[in-house]
């Protein structure tokens, strides 16, 4: 299924200085995937006045970018470099949403996180220590100050000191996705959905062309792959190898449920946020090892650990009791081999760009805009450099 506008737009963000370039010579640029970073490369690739064409597998927005916690952050992200990428992540997101009529993914209403023993208590201070060293907002706030932020929250529930970090928040990435895309489209880009890259053509250095499943040859200028946990698959189809210990994530989706919640809430046995319409969105770090995978391929998640996860919930919410698990998501998060992103071109095949990895809720506004200004020639060595591929 293809989705056209034949309209241009000549605007840009970062982009103003290449318009003049591409006047002349418009630069014809496929992006494969169309999750956060796909939609985000895509957008700034069009409003720069490139010729866009972002191809997916499936649905936009139906692979990783359809089940993530989601929370915008550089909580305790290391190293520095990392951390500050984040940061102007963050400021990115809050930018995209102050220009942008009915901006509704974008929620900042920060972030509580306590512990419940000693070990996760100095943990707990080691992070906010750390964060603050680095010049990030966070505080210690009494019980009673929390109650203030979230008052449904049991009291009984809370220690004497709990960290907030108040520039923290969540997006809603169906919603973005969904927004940066219209926005790709309305500028010129093509949407092709439900057709897998199936051949990268590489001749001279460069890539010439990608080829899909349904026998379309697409020219292409530059590629950039923001497949997600199939980044490592397009790479090889380019005679790239990019390492990857892709890992699942178990996320559960409360029925709507009268209860105020409006920060991301890290407690020691749930971490959950709001998800809109009164639903809640829980997860914990312990229930990913409740998945299970059949001798067919059908991915499952053990029932008892879904209910654990819901009891840790209603412990710290007791008007959530009456909440029922309305849905249960296993998304694949695409990490990279050493962990860190891989953004922006390749020094062997320069054509060839990454916009791939792990806290892509966060970074992919910012990263994006960065990777599609690299794509059309700029150079963004001073901000990518700890992030190329070569270092893997």
């Amino acid at each position: 299924m293809v989705w056209k506008r034949s309209t241009r737009a000549t605007g840009g963000r970062s982009g103003d200085g290449v318009i003049g370039m591409l006047e002349n010579r418009v630069e014809t640029v496929v992006v494969v995937g169309a999750g956060v970073y796909g939609a985000a490369v895509s957008d700034s690739l069009a409003r720069r006045g490139a010729r866009v064409v972002v191809v997916d597998a499936g649905a936009p927005a139906s692979g990783t970018s359809g089940a993530t916690f989601s929370w915008t952050n550089s909580c305790g992200k290391k190293p520095r470099a990392y951390h500050d990428l984040n940061v102007a992540s963050m400021e990115a997101h809050r930018r995209l949403a102050a220009v942008r009529p009915r901006a509704d993914w974008y929620h900042e209403g920060g972030n509580l996180e306590w512990a419940d023993d000693d070990a996760g208590s100095a943990k707990l201070r080691e992070k906010v220590d750390g964060v603050l060293d680095y010049g990030y907002q966070a505080h210690w706030l009494t019980r009673a100050e929390a109650l203030d932020l979230e008052p449904d929250i049991d009291p009984a529930q809370l220690p004497d000191e709990i960290a907030f970090f108040p520039r923290e928040g969540w997006i809603e990435p169906a919603r973005l996705v969904g927004h940066l895309l219209a926005s790709a489209v309305s500028s010129g880009a093509e949407l092709v959905r439900n057709v897998a890259v199936t051949d990268v053509e590489v001749a001279a250095g460069k890539v010439r062309a990608v080829r899909l499943a349904s026998g379309r040859r697409l020219p292409a200028d530059a590629v950039v792959n923001c497949a997600g946990p199939q980044a490592g698959r397009i790479a090889e189809l380019a005679g790239l190898e990019l390492p990857m210990r892709n890992t699942r994530g178990v996320l559960i989706y409360t029925s709507p449920v009268a209860v105020s919640v409006s920060c991301v809430v890290h407690a020691p046995r749930v971490h959950l946020r709001p998800d809109g319409a009164g639903r809640l969105l829980l997860h914990t770090a312990e229930i990913d090892d409740a998945v299970r995978v059949s001798a067919n391929g059908e991915i499952s998640v053990e029932p008892s650990a879904v209910e654990e996860v819901m009891e840790a919930g209603r412990a710290i919410y007791p008007a959530i009791r009456s909440a029922t698990v309305e849905s249960v998501r296993v998304g694949e998060r695409p990490i990279p081999g050493d962990g860190l992103p891989v953004l922006g071109r390749v020094a062997e095949l320069p054509n060839f760009h990454f916009a791939v990895s792990h806290s892509g809720a966060t970074l992919c506004v910012h990263a994006g805009d960065l990777v599609a200004g690299e794509a059309l020639g700029e150079d963004h060595t001073d901000t990518l450099a700890p992030f190329r591929f070569e270092r893997l």
